[in-house]
């Protein structure tokens, strides 16, 4: 994967945000592999809510690869993918998030955990930043895959447009069989 870098238009005309596309989709790979082991030192895998959480951050860390994939290949079906599981999983995130901070103790006891009460809710609290960290992230992610497929429709664009010009739209000799003055 790395910073190598695909011969595609919109890659050789912006460069710059291809490589903080993927440099954020990175950080978005180690924050949500954090928060993974952050959930599994709870010790949750008894509880259908610890199980649905660690998912959470497995289907963040999958649409951070398509996004890797998507900036590495160009391929619409990439890009279609991230877009999809990065605007979920930020939902998701966000209101994970807002639940962790707002009920620790009732979330803490809802997903039976065996770990000390008081090293759970600072686990739990450690979590619950790296859930925001990585909500925000995903919408700068979100934002640069944006204006990544823009510039790449606004070259695709500009490179058909020069035969667009040149190409005769129509003959100067059927305007004379107008049927008013031109």
């Amino acid at each position: 994967m790395g910073l190598s870098i695909a011969s595609s238009s919109s890659t050789q005309s912006h460069p710059k945000t291809h490589k903080l596309f993927i440099f954020t989709n990175y950080i978005l790979l180690g924050a949500a592999s954090s928060c993974i082991f952050l959930t599994l030192s709870l010790r949750l895998i008894p509880s259908l809510i610890g199980f649905f959480f660690i998912l959470l951050h497995i289907v963040t860390i999958a649409g951070a690869i398509a996004g890797c994939t998507a900036a590495a290949s160009g391929a619409g079906k990439w890009y279609a993918a991230h877009m999809m599981t990065t605007i979920l999983t930020a939902i998701f995130q966000g209101s994970v998030s807002v639940l962790i901070f707002t009920s620790t103790d009732n979330f803490l006891g809802n997903l039976k955990t065996y770990v000390n009460e008081e090293n759970g809710a600072k686990i739990l609290k450690l979590t619950g930043g790296l859930c925001v960290i990585i909500f925000c992230l995903e919408w700068v992610v979100l934002t640069l895959a944006f204006f990544l497929k823009y510039y790449a429709y606004l070259d695709n664009d500009n490179a058909t447009l020069g035969t667009k010009r040149s190409s005769k739209v129509q003959g100067e000799e059927e305007l004379a069989y107008l049927p008013y003055q031109v």
